[in-house]
């Protein structure tokens, strides 16, 4: 059985940066990874072709990157919307914190890192496929985000709460009952 690829983009602060990053992330053979110097250019890649993962570095120019991801989650015209997102950065504020989770960022890796730590945090991202979007549901966001409250269950006479058998036909009738004798 042969795997497919999984396309990776990646858009790092500067030139050195997305050639490192894209070598080790290559050395997977795996892995096909996509370089974008700017946003518009991952745009009209994303148009036309799905990605697997992102890696988007907070510390790039052009718009912060948490308004760039609202905006690839917010757009139908991009091919795959719901795609998991590694953000980097030098350092997370709770307010850079709050703005990642709200825009749907799966996880933040604190540069300076290892190349060889971010493979292996794209691989185990791929492997878990944690899809950051419902949106039908309206929830964007990964697993450790505040749940929608749910309604809490009501006893129900002649049922044990905990019981997870719903009985259809509590009185013993229904289509083909035959009372035993």
């Amino acid at each position: 059985m042969t795997v497919s690829a999984k396309t990776i983009a990646i858009m790092a602060a500067n030139p050195a940066l997305s050639a490192v990053l894209t070598m080790v992330l290559a050395g997977d053979s795996r892995l096909r990874v996509r370089p974008f110097d700017s946003e518009s250019e991952l745009f009209a890649y994303m148009r036309i072709a799905p990605l697997d993962l992102l890696v988007v570095d907070f510390d790039r120019d052009g718009r912060p990157a948490y308004e760039m991801v609202e905006a690839i989650r917010l757009n139908p015209s991009l091919v795959s919307r719901d795609l998991p997102v590694i953000a980097l950065t030098r350092a997370i504020t709770p307010p850079m914190r709050h703005q990642a989770i709200s825009a749907g960022i799966d996880e933040v890796v604190l540069k300076p890192m290892s190349p060889r730590h971010l493979l292996q945090r794209v691989q185990t991202r791929l492997h878990t496929r944690s899809i950051v979007g419902a949106f039908a549901s309206g929830y964007l966001g990964p697993e450790r985000r505040e749940r929608v409250p749910m309604p809490q269950p009501q006893p129900n006479p002649g049922r044990r709460f905990n019981d997870n058998v719903v009985p259809l036909f509590p009185n013993g009738s229904g289509p083909g009952f035959e009372p035993r004798v």
